[in-house]
């Protein structure tokens, strides 16, 4: 019997279903299973899910009433969209003149391609006066005569009032029907963008909700009583009737697990992360302990669907070399899976001797410039980056994709001896080639975001992850690590994962009431799904130029409070910290302090040419009780108060760090070390806003409490 609260998280693939349970209180990982996902059985997907979780109670002796949060993670939705496997949907239009002719062009939604062949199966009809119950219910009947499964309600300016929205989905659910409506998808204008997505939400909603029931079952018969939650495509998770009601969010969750996982697991704050599989590898960034969101496109449009800005290059641990006489050509796409080969280093090498090298087409109208290996009699073997990385020594040891070396190294020979070089060096060829795009995708990430080369350090996840993350980040000169159980990443990722909820709105010329109200919206949708109140963080961005106001609130069910403090030897942390800022150690210093993160900085100039005719910048890294860095800063401004005094200190500080040019003021980025949270306000260029914004933050604390505050002035 496990002594604290367990978490479990459950990863629905397209072959298996991976379940893991997690100490709550540590994060040590208590167990493992995998099962086949049960596509084809009657109760579909559930039915593996409850098979995972009775064979993962065996394998622990976990308690049921242990659970105190249990996740799962679905391609599901993605698959759906993917396949073109939707419902019919019936869209009522609402409104009369103008907004009758903008409703009524949605009819062209039935020429979006999902898959080729495929377009979305819409119905059509309009009401002209919402107040008039026989008119919408008659439209809502018209719409399901003609075969809707699910009805959406479309308004032009529903984002405002809603009144006509409600209206239609409230007769459609009167009639028995599953029905949405856009006002609850975004609070975002722009009628064709707002009402695709609405769409596509409905058209997975009938698969998604039956799902869903299946699901809750099996989680009640194997006894468990703890809140269900669903990871959504921006890595976070939300409750099962948050998922009844917006299942288009469970869309592209795939990859968010994983990052969930690093986020969590691997306390990643500055860094990418690359989750490699057998054919491609997924990447993606975390920024300051975020990750980094936009919105996605399906069926060849943008939606209003967050989702993780990931990125997937056909290269994984299992992808084929490719040959163009005696040069390594490229690496992949084709993969073993594909051509139907076991990968040759897991073989016993006994078995590779006199193997040969052979060309192959992996499918029917590929080029044959694949290689594998044959051996004499006959069998044939994959040739792939994860044999090139063992026969090169790169792979730890513990790795999911260590195998036997001299295995590695016999598969790599007949490439060598083909090629003209040693053993090492043709692996070696194999893997510069094979990292050659994933690095181009992590350059063009680490430009985009703005990330400091200098904290940043790269994370592999997934069975494939030693396969390519160790020869990249040395290739790179970044620091690099393979996560902790890396090939159960995803569902430890869903198991760790927070409760997220973003709230979008536009509101020309917004005041400090109106931030402060979608930032009330967002905080208190995370608590309603369960979220403790004492640790929900919210991040606010205003954007004025666009008059978007966008409020994210993260929390997690239940506060967690590790005690890992006593394990974490402060030189360790001391010498990382002047490792990244490139001082000695003797010149880091503390700067603040809470109960809970610690400001370490040093004085330094900027590097390069110019840098010594700048002044002298205070760099800062905050770190966690972990000994983690949550947050950094080329040159910020540290100041120590408390919660009773904050409001006058920092409203003056803010002013004294306000700018002012060409383009108005712009007020400094600020984040705050208040309890066990790091509040970041850095989205805020407006002063009264700002101001407006700390207030919210410290309305709950004591007076006494301590509060660190980070200013950093815009460039």
């Amino acid at each position: 019997m496990t002594p604290h609260p367990v978490r479990i998280g459950i990863d629905v693939g397209g072959t298996f279903t991976d379940a893991v349970a997690v100490d709550a209180t540590t994060f040590a990982l208590l167990g493992q299973v995998k099962v086949p996902t049960s596509h084809d059985h009657p109760d579909g997907v559930a039915h593996g899910i409850l098979a995972a979780l009775r064979e993962l109670q065996e394998q622990t002796g976990i308690d049921p009433s242990s659970v105190s949060f249990l996740a799962h993670g679905t391609t599901q939705a993605t698959n759906a969209l993917l396949e073109g496997d939707v419902a019919t949907v019936g869209v009522v239009g609402v409104g009369r003149g103008f907004e009758s002719w903008a409703t009524g062009r949605l009819k062209s939604l039935a020429k979006l391609q999902l898959t080729p062949g495929k377009g979305l199966p819409i119905r059509y009809a309009g009401v002209r006066d919402a107040e008039d119950p026989v008119e919408v219910k008659a439209a809502v009947a018209k719409v399901v005569d003609e075969g809707a499964d699910v009805v959406v309600a479309v308004q032009p300016f529903s984002v405002d009032d809603p009144l006509g929205e409600r209206a239609v989905v409230a007769q459609a659910r009167a009639q028995g029907l599953l029905a949405t409506a856009t006002h609850e998808i975004t609070g975002l204008y722009g009628l064709a963008k707002r009402a695709r997505t609405a769409v596509l939400n409905a058209g997975i909603m009938p698969r998604m909700v039956e799902t869903a029931d299946l699901v809750e079952r099996s989680v009640e018969a194997a006894g468990i009583t703890a809140p269900l939650m669903v990871m959504r495509g921006d890595g976070g998770v939300m409750s099962l009737p948050e998922m009844r009601r917006r299942p288009l969010l469970t869309a592209l969750s795939g990859p968010a697990a994983g990052v969930a996982g690093a986020l969590m697991g691997e306390r990643l704050s500055e860094g990418v992360f690359l989750e490699t599989g057998g054919t491609s590898t997924d990447i993606s960034v975390v920024r300051r302990g975020r990750v980094q969101v936009r919105h996605a496109r399906l069926g060849g449009r943008e939606t209003y669907l967050p989702a993780l800005d990931v990125r997937t290059v056909g290269v994984g641990g299992g992808s084929l070399v490719r040959l163009d006489g005696t040069t390594v050509r490229a690496v992949g796409p084709r993969s073993a899976h594909i051509a139907g080969l076991a990968y040759a280093c897991f073989a016993p090498a006994k078995a590779l001797a006199d193997a040969t090298l052979v060309t192959i087409a992996p499918k029917p109208g590929d080029p044959a410039d694949y290689v594998a290996l044959e051996t004499p009699d006959g069998t044939r073997y994959a040739l792939t980056p994860t044999c090139a990385a063992n026969a090169l020594g790169v792979v730890p040891p513990d790795s999911y994709a260590h195998c036997d070396p001299e295995a590695a190294r016999r598969a790599v020979a007949p490439l060598a001896a083909a090629l003209g070089l040693s053993t090492e060096d043709a692996a070696t060829a194999v893997l510069r080639q094979a990292v050659k795009p994933v690095k181009a995708v992590v350059d063009d990430l680490v430009d985009a975001y703005g990330l400091d080369r200098e904290t940043l350090s790269l994370v592999g996840g997934g069975g494939g992850a030693a396969s390519v993350t160790p020869f990249l980040g040395v290739e790179s000169g970044l620091d690099w690590r393979i996560a902790a159980h890396s090939e159960v990443i995803s569902p430890l990722g869903a198991a760790l994962a927070l409760v997220r909820e973003s709230v979008e709105k536009i509101v020309p010329n917004p005041s400090h009431t109106d931030v402060l109200a979608v930032r009330a919206q967002a905080e208190q949708a995370v608590i309603a799904q369960g979220a403790d109140p004492a640790g929900v963080e919210v991040d606010v961005t205003v954007d004025p130029q666009r008059n978007l106001i966008l409020a994210v609130a993260t929390g997690a069910t239940e506060l967690r409070t590790k005690d890992r403090a006593a394990v974490v030897d402060d030189d360790e942390v001391l010498a990382d910290v002047a490792r990244t800022l490139g001082v000695p150690g003797s010149e880091v210093s503390e700067l603040a302090r809470t109960g809970h993160h610690r400001a370490l900085g040093a004085r330094s100039r900027p590097k390069g040419f110019l840098g010594r005719f700048r002044p002298v910048a205070q760099h800062v890294r905050v770190v966690d009780v972990d000994g983690v860095v949550r947050l950094h800063s080329a040159n910020a401004h540290v100041e120590r108060t408390s919660v009773g005094e904050a409001s006058g200190t920092l409203t003056r500080l803010v002013d004294e760090h306000t700018r002012v040019g060409d383009g108005g003021s712009r007020a400094p980025a600020v984040w705050l070390l208040v309890g066990p949270k790091i509040a970041d306000l850095s989205g805020v260029l407006d002063r009264d806003q700002l101001v407006a914004l700390i207030g919210a933050e410290l309305k709950s604390r004591t007076p006494d409490e301590p509060l660190v505050a980070i200013l950093e002035d815009r460039g």
